[in-house]
């Protein structure tokens, strides 16, 4: 069954339960209006509702496609709003869609692939019978803050996550994994600031343009909205900066400690280039060379051996190369 909820709403109060195909005619005073609430509706419901509710053939072909982005539609004295809900599987963020068709005494919200569902909103505004009594519009802009609330937790999630992978980067090396990562979460977040501008265009127009069903009193909510919106765009704008630092420093780092492994196999090379120099030139085995016969001729060529290496070691750590 895709009908979640419908109700006839007055002055703020729940009065009974409607059908889609029942049209009700409320006063123009906004203190009456229905609010329903369908999920992944059929092609049959839709053309229910759009008879019911004359809503444009043009917006119920894109509540039923559900792959718009984020936009505000103007049909007459109809308002028709789509926004886009997120949630994360796993560690992928995933997309749904809500199309709302808003009249002066109709709320329609259509849900495709969201996870969160409405009631506890609806719940929260019927507890608070003054602010439902005000009209459709701050059921919309509800909806709406309910929808961009449920941006945030995404992203601290996921800063949290930057944030750990960079201590570890700070550590040790980055792994295959790692990277692969933080290429997903630049894709991820490439992804979502797509969906959030045009989301932030949609609040600004509730805010600066003059439309139906929107009284100047609300005004002021979807300004609130906005700024969520600009909120999660900062959020997100940050982790890209900080998954680009991370892979860039990691790069850094691991070329500094490639260079400083360099460094120290080059020292211990040169150390070890003087017994191996020495022991190479008594090693040719030539009858004539005038310090095999000498008597204090090994011990003494065992001190300069040890002195050479010596001095070197403290040469090349006096350089930090060991």
């Amino acid at each position: 069954m895709t009908v979640i909820a419908a109700f006839l709403y007055r002055n703020g109060h729940r009065v009974r339960r409607v059908a889609i195909d029942e049209r009700i005619d409320c006063p123009a005073d906004k203190s009456e209006f229905v609010w329903i609430g369908v999920a992944d509706p059929t092609a049959d419901e839709m053309q229910t509702l759009a008879r019911t509710y004359n809503l444009h053939p043009l917006a119920v072909e894109d509540a039923l496609k559900a792959n718009q982005l984020p936009k505000v539609d103007l049909y007459g004295d109809q308002l028709f709003v789509v926004a886009r809900t997120a949630h994360l599987e796993e560690e992928t963020i995933c997309y749904g869609e809500t199309a709302l068709f808003v009249g002066q005494d109709h709320i329609i919200s259509v849900r495709h692939g969201s996870a969160r569902g409405h009631g506890m909103l609806r719940q929260e505004l019927e507890a608070v019978p003054q602010r439902l009594a005000q009209g459709t519009d701050y059921v919309l802009h509800a909806i709406l803050d309910f929808i961009v609330d449920g941006y945030l937790p995404i992203v601290e999630g996921i800063e949290d996550e930057v944030l750990t992978m960079e201590q570890q980067m700070i550590d040790h090396f980055l792994g295959r994994d790692d990277v692969t990562r933080i290429f997903s979460l630049r894709r991820q977040m490439i992804r979502f600031q797509r969906i959030l501008v045009p989301m932030h265009e949609v609040a600004t127009k509730f805010v600066k343009i003059d439309l139906p069903c929107i009284d100047a009193e609300a005004r002021p909510y979807f300004s609130d909205v906005r700024d969520h919106v600009r909120r999660v765009q900062v959020m997100v704008e940050d982790l890209r900066e900080i998954l680009s630092s991370v892979f860039e420093s990691s790069n850094l780092l691991e070329q500094q400690r490639t260079g400083d492994i360099t460094r120290q196999l080059a020292a211990w090379a040169a150390i070890l280039a003087v017994p191996t120099a020495i022991a190479g030139i008594y090693g040719m085995n030539f009858e004539h060379m005038p310090e095999l016969r000498t008597r204090y001729g090994y011990p003494v060529v065992l001190v300069v051996i040890a002195s050479l290496c010596t001095l070197l070691y403290a040469r090349f750590k006096k350089l930090k190369w060991l």
